[in-house]
């Protein structure tokens, strides 16, 4: 097997992963089936790709570094053959167009995600929850601690009732600066997340949940009194059995579903009158 010759660059976030033993969990989290369709984004020098190869006949990659995507074109043909490499800005992934014009199982989408764009990219996927089973990520420990952070707590905000609306969320494991090349500054690690097919409270308009999220979590000390002023009134928000002295940290994600569900239909309203 060719040895990568490059540095990592600091402009794509790279850490390579290569502690065995956290490979080795993370691959046993996934039970992995032969007819499972996985999305690998990130692979670098291939820590978590090889494990993933020995127990499957395919898999797809998300890559921007020409460099890196280079050396795995110097694979041999039999590691080759079983790889389909997207050179593109995981940002910029076609979800749809990944699972297939057959529309066969949906995606398993995993990796260990470049640090400045880990949200943005896990927004862009849960936009596509439809087409996704689950996702295995490992990513900086503050980002997992906020997207599974329950009310009532300092890391509960607008990235947990986000990702907690859309998927099940679970805190699998904690990894040191130790287990990557180079070592990053921070500690790192694993969630997985999966999409809901059922939900107990729909939100009518995911667009004006994310924006009446955004407007409570504005400013954390502040009150919904306060923070949604515009969006909804006092009276508005106590019709819902929501305390409007409340700040959004102490809220569940249901409570934001229904603030959210009497924005839309105050905004549809307001429509039809004009």
């Amino acid at each position: 097997m060719p040895q990568y010759q490059q540095r990592a660059k600091k402009r794509f976030g790279q850490h390579f992963l290569h502690d065995r033993s956290v490979i080795n969990r993370m691959v046993s989290a996934l039970a992995l089936q032969p007819d499972d369709r996985i999305v690998e984004i990130g692979p670098g020098t291939g820590a978590l790709t090889f494990a993933l190869l020995e127990k499957l006949p395919h898999l797809q990659l998300v890559e921007i570094d020409r460099d890196v995507i280079a050396w795995w074109q110097q694979q041999e043909q039999s590691i080759r053959d079983k790889l389909h490499i997207h050179a593109l800005d995981a940002l910029q992934l076609d979800i749809p167009t990944l699972r297939g014009p057959m529309r066969s199982a949906p995606l398993r989408v995993v990796g260990n995600l470049p640090y400045n764009i880990s949200t943005p990219l896990i927004f862009h996927l849960i936009s596509h929850a439809p087409h996704i089973c689950d996702m295995l990520f490992m990513l900086q420990k503050e980002v997992v601690e906020r997207i599974t952070a329950s009310p009532g707590t300092k890391d509960y905000g607008r990235l947990s009732v986000m990702v907690q609306y859309f998927c099940v969320t679970e805190y699998l494991l904690k990894i040191g600066p130790g287990a990557f090349s180079p070592p990053p500054k921070v500690d790192s690690a694993v969630v997985y997340l999966r999409p809901r097919t059922e939900f107990s409270l729909v939100a009518q308009d995911t667009a004006a949940l994310s924006a009446t999220v955004a407007k409570a979590f504005a400013q954390r000390r502040k009150t919904l009194r306060n923070n949604l002023k515009g969006l909804l009134s006092v009276t508005q928000i106590e019709a819902l059995n929501i305390d409007p002295g409340q700040r959004a940290e102490t809220l569940a994600v249901s409570d934001f579903v229904r603030l959210s569900n009497a924005v839309n239909a105050q905004q549809q309203q307001e429509s039809a009158e004009s």
